[in-house]
């Protein structure tokens, strides 16, 4: 069953623009309709994808353009979104986005999907275009099939493209082939995609995309310039994410364990939650002690410890963007991350300048590059801070959004 839309329509205007606020200015599309379509919408679920589509919601808005978000329903009554100019509908109900294993479900997207279908079929002359995340697929697959015929502009982000293998691991033999079917078509159906990695943008063109990609090179919604701590930096590596099984917090740990054997003294945090925290916890209590796991924290209690921080540890198996990466560097602080195929965070390592990137995920591999990033002192944590100076322009997601708007102007005006 699918609720009947439910739209929360706010009008107010911040009083400076986030363009203005970090000296870029976006391309002016007067009059443009603009539907953008994703089943998350933050706060109320956090992530890099998440920050962008709101990011991207304001700066359309700011610069003029009607704006509609299309998401779930993820708020309770008197905690309506309030996203400035920005018209957001919810098409389907909330409810939990995974399983207890910690996997994607299928229900709510499905749901979503049906929902984007009802709405765009419905006024299928409303938009002008319509921009949407690629995964879950649902909502594209629905997207095409009620635009079909209509003249509209249809574009997707794709923040990752799947290899066959990692599809097995995540669905199996029989569900995982469906699903890399599934992906495969949603790439035939995408007119015009955006990614935030070469990785993405290759895997996409073997994929079969007809129409280059535009490459995106920025996440990242903070201040443009160097925070870097003047304080002493606390003997701690920290890891910051959500505890799904391709993040494998669980390994954090085991990993500074090892590196206390020449690092003693040496501690752990692991920030955030999910379905895998209890594989977290039960890592951290057979450790000894050394490794914390307080849960969701406030932004600013996860940026003082990011700054306090030795690094940061990402020991991802996959990755589309790493935005992690670029908020440690914002602040000083190095990251360690593995050299995994799906590892996109791989990208914004330049090595012994923001980070290091470890061959493998084995404690062992990890502690050795938890060691070097101490070895490396003030030294590295001036590297990374001037790394960051020298690309947060381009690494802003205020700068990816420009790029759009850009593309917008020259496609569709």
């Amino acid at each position: 069953m699918v609720v009947a839309p439910t739209e929360v329509i706010v009008l107010r205007r911040s009083a400076s623009p986030p363009a203005a606020q970090d000296g870029i200015g976006i391309a002016s599309l007067a009059g443009l309709r603009v539907c953008l379509v994703y089943d998350c919408l933050f706060p109320w679920t956090v992530g890099g994808a998440e920050r962008w589509f709101g990011r991207l919601a304001e700066e359309l808005a700011e610069a003029g353009h009607e704006v509609t978000y299309l998401t779930r329903r993820q708020w309770e009554a008197g905690d309506e979104p309030r996203i400035p100019g920005v018209r957001v509908v919810a098409v389907s109900p909330g409810g939990s986005l995974y399983t207890e294993g910690g996997r994607r479900a299928v229900g709510p997207p499905l749901r979503f999907g049906l929902g984007v279908l009802r709405h765009l079929a419905g006024r299928r002359r409303r938009y002008d275009a319509v921009h949407l995340c690629a995964f879950p697929y649902f909502s594209l697959l629905a997207a095409r099939l009620a635009l079909a015929g209509a003249r509209r502009t249809i574009v997707v982000d794709w923040f990752e493209v799947w290899t066959p293998a990692y599809w097995r691991v995540y669905l199996g033999a029989v569900g995982g082939r469906v699903g890399q079917l599934v992906q495969r078509l949603c790439v035939r159906l995408t007119p015009q995609a955006f990614v935030f990695s070469h990785l993405h943008a290759r895997r996409l063109a073997d994929e079969g995309l007809r129409r280059p990609a535009v490459e995106l090179s920025g996440l990242y919604g903070g201040p443009l310039e160097p925070r870097a701590s003047q304080g002493r930096r606390e003997p701690v590596v920290v890891f910051a994410g959500r505890h799904i099984p391709e993040k494998r917090a669980h390994l954090v740990p085991g990993a500074v364990a090892a590196a206390r054997e020449r690092l003693p003294g040496l501690r752990g945090v692991i920030l955030g939650n999910g379905p895998e925290r209890p594989r977290v916890l039960e890592a951290a209590t057979a450790a000894g002690g050394f490794v914390e796991a307080p849960g969701f924290v406030s932004p600013e209690e996860v940026t003082e410890a990011l700054a306090g921080a030795l690094c940061v540890l990402l020991p991802s198996e996959r990755e589309g963007y790493g935005l992690v990466v670029v908020e440690a560097a914002a602040l000083g602080t190095p990251t360690v991350t593995t050299a995994e195929p799906d590892n996109a965070a791989v990208e914004l390592i330049e090595e012994g300048v923001n980070g290091f990137v470890a061959p493998s995920a084995e404690p062992g591999e990890l502690a050795e590059q938890i060691v070097r990033a101490a070895e490396g002192g003030e030294g590295l944590r001036e590297r990374t801070a001037g790394w960051f100076a020298d690309n947060a322009l381009r690494l802003s997601a205020a700068g990816s959004a420009r790029t759009v708007a850009d593309w917008y102007a020259r496609r569709v005006a």
